[in-house]
């Protein structure tokens, strides 16, 4: 075991409300419960007596009924808290007061703040408007975006009325909305007349045109002014004005009707590099539950914190970032490139607005880290108490970088679990000392093992996440999938009655988890499988090394190591250099992860949430068609791995 980064001292400990939860699940059932590992074992042993504790830990608003769980051996078909009655809205409006309900910046154009108060009427003018507008329980409203506070305005009011919620960012190119409301039908759509990235103002209102043209069941088309003050909606059939749409009413107390806990609330989709995007639909339930046990239990976040994750639509982050209004917390919304007008934009949101809480990407973390950053010399971070990152694997020097450069005295809890989830396996505990490169600990609740190639569960060994107990925020299905055939494929069809997550990770004698990439991009040169986060980790060490992505190629009867890197402007890859990569790489890997091409792009193409696309990058290296290049934010990279001469011989 690596010696501990951090530390939290006996006070932390003591007043974690995980060491009180654990307190009280000993009394409540009569275990014996010392530490997080005894925790954890009885959480997923008797998952029926841990989220029956947990809906009342949380003060959840609704009526649970007597049965927590049915059908515990069957995956999919177990049910959770059959006879209960919630609504999503309700729990996350608790609070109306003057307080501070939300904090906006974006980049340095806006900035807005609205209260408790303010967010509850305007959210029941909403409802209000979307009732009138024929919106109803089960009817789907999308949202094309930015992460501004008109969004979680119509996500409460979307999930007050029981509708159902999607979303998607304002840099989605048509195409790649109507691979996704397409499926989904949506009968509003509520987009924004432009936004602002990198200092400067894109247009929407000729996609939201184009979008709203290709999607027949629309009935209304209602515009947030964002990019001007005034929009020119004469071009849009069916257009409004946000404020106009909500004119009509004033603000009333809010009645909310509850709905069965799998009630569908959102609808996420799938990155889609593969094909069309899979359309995941998660309920208000399971959803409210697995987020609340997130942010109470192993994120410690408390009344009036202040939360922040630097996120957009297009990625479940934002998602889960909204239930912390559940946690009475302060939302801290960013929108706009996290590098303008300089790279410590949010390291000064982060001190104006004193976080607490500061979530973002393993990418982001590793950009600040190249860009020579140095913000504990620069900026006061003393509120910060909780450190998260997730997207790809945070490397061990990103973990010495966070303690090194932006703050020691904090909880760094990398995290990792996804869209399908909409939620972890793993993740942090306040409670729990940090391990260079290693994610805290397994989520309660989550009865998380490792699978060799024979299905057998292995420790300290690298195989196949998956999970043999269900949980609440699995999805209760996916859109336009009347056999769940789709949803058994996505997660069922490999090992029966157990969840196969598709990660690849090693549970280390710490009880932590090292993430080692996706399963199904996993190199097999040789027959030996190796995860690509272990090439990154020594590669993007190097000065020279923006980023840097491998593939598997296939070749000679065999797989050959493919690595593409993208190095600083003006320096080439020199046969000095690619010697200096493959040495480091031999040395502190092993020889079977050297690669035998290494190729200079200029270059890496990544989904709209950041992460490198390996498996649309290994298509076009083998000859075939990337099924679904929209959901790129940078498409045109593709181009740059085709008919490369170095890997003809």
């Amino acid at each position: 075991m690596t010696q501990a980064l951090w530390t939290p001292s006996p006070d932390r400990i003591a007043q974690a409300a995980i060491t009180r939860f654990a307190a009280e699940a000993g009394r409540r059932f009569g275990r014996h419960l010392p530490d997080y590992k005894s925790l954890h074992d009885w959480s997923a042993q008797r998952p029926d007596q841990f989220w029956d504790m947990m809906w009342d830990w949380a003060n959840i608003r609704g009526d649970k009924g007597a049965i927590v769980a049915q059908n515990l051996d069957k995956m999919p078909g177990a049910a959770w808290f059959p006879e209960a009655k919630l609504n999503f809205a309700e729990n996350l409006l608790g609070r109306k007061d003057e307080a501070q309900a939300i904090q906006f910046w974006g980049e340095d154009k806006v900035r807005r703040s609205l209260s408790w108060r303010q967010l509850y009427d305007q959210v029941s003018r909403m409802m209000a408007a979307m009732k009138a507008a024929g919106i109803g329980p089960g009817d789907r409203v999308a949202a094309y975006l930015p992460n501004m506070p008109e969004a979680p305005i119509a996500m409460l009011a979307t999930a007050g009325l029981g509708a159902i919620w999607s979303s998607a960012s304002p840099d989605f190119g048509v195409q790649g909305v109507l691979d996704r409301f397409g499926q989904t039908q949506p009968k509003i759509l509520i987009g924004v007349d432009g936004y602002h990235y990198n200092g400067k103002t894109h247009d929407c209102l000729g996609k939201l045109k184009e979008i709203a043209a290709g999607l027949p069941t629309l009935e209304k088309l209602i515009i947030v002014p964002y990019a001007s003050a005034a929009p020119d909606l004469s071009g849009l059939a069916n257009a409004q004005l946000f404020a106009d749409f909500l004119a009509p009413f004033v603000a009333q107390p809010i009645v909310f009707e509850r709905f069965a806990f799998d009630h569908p609330l959102y609808i996420l989709f799938s990155s889609g590099t593969t094909g069309a995007p899979k359309c995941i639909c998660h309920g208000a339930g399971g959803t409210l539950l697995q987020h609340m046990k997130e942010h109470l239990l192993h994120c410690d976040i408390r009344p009036n914190d202040r939360v922040f994750y630097f996120t957009t639509l297009g990625w479940m982050m934002w998602n889960w970032l909204m239930t912390a209004l559940a946690s009475e917390a302060t939302l801290m919304l960013y929108d706009g490139s996290p590098f303008y007008p300089s790279g410590n934009v949010l390291f000064d949101y982060a001190e104006t607005e004193k976080f607490t809480f500061f979530g973002t990407s393993a990418k982001w973390i590793d950009a600040v880290l190249k860009a020579g950053l140095e913000p504990i010399n620069t900026h006061d971070l003393s509120a910060v108490r909780l450190i998260t990152s997730t997207g790809s694997p945070l490397s061990p020097e990103g973990f010495e970088f966070v303690y090194r450069s932006i703050k020691q005295e904090v909880c760094l809890s990398s995290i990792s679990g996804g869209t399908d989830i909409v939620s972890c396996f793993m993740l942090g505990n306040p409670a729990l000392p940090v391990h260079r490169g290693e994610i805290q600990c397994l989520g309660l609740g989550m009865k998380v093992e490792v699978y060799d190639e024979n299905a057998k569960p292995i420790y300290g060994e690298k195989g196949e996440l998956v999970c043999t107990k269900p949980f609440p925020s699995m999805p209760v299905g996916f859109w336009n999938d009347a056999d769940g055939q789709k949803y058994h494929n996505a997660y069922f069809a490999k090992y029966p009655n157990v969840w196969c997550h598709g990660d690849w990770i090693e549970i280390t004698p710490s009880g932590g988890v090292v993430v080692f990439g996706r399963s199904d991009a996993t190199l097999n040169p040789g027959g030996v499988r190796i995860g690509t986060a272990e090439i990154y980790r020594q590669v993007e060490q190097l000065h020279e090394v923006v980023e840097s992505l491998v593939i598997g190629q296939d070749w000679d009867n065999d797989v050959r190591v493919v690595l593409f890197v993208r190095l600083r402007d003006g320096i080439m890859l020199s046969d000095d250099l690619q010697a200096a990569i493959k040495k480091r790489i031999r040395d502190n890997c092993t020889p079977r992860h050297v690669p035998a091409r290494i190729v200079q792009v200029d270059d890496i193409p990544r989904t709209k949430s950041g992460k490198i696309v390996e498996l649309a990058v290994r298509d076009v290296v083998h000859g075939r068609s990337v099924k679904n290049i929209e959901a790129l934010a940078n498409p045109e990279a593709l181009e740059l791995f085709k008919d490369r001469s170095e890997l003809k011989g």
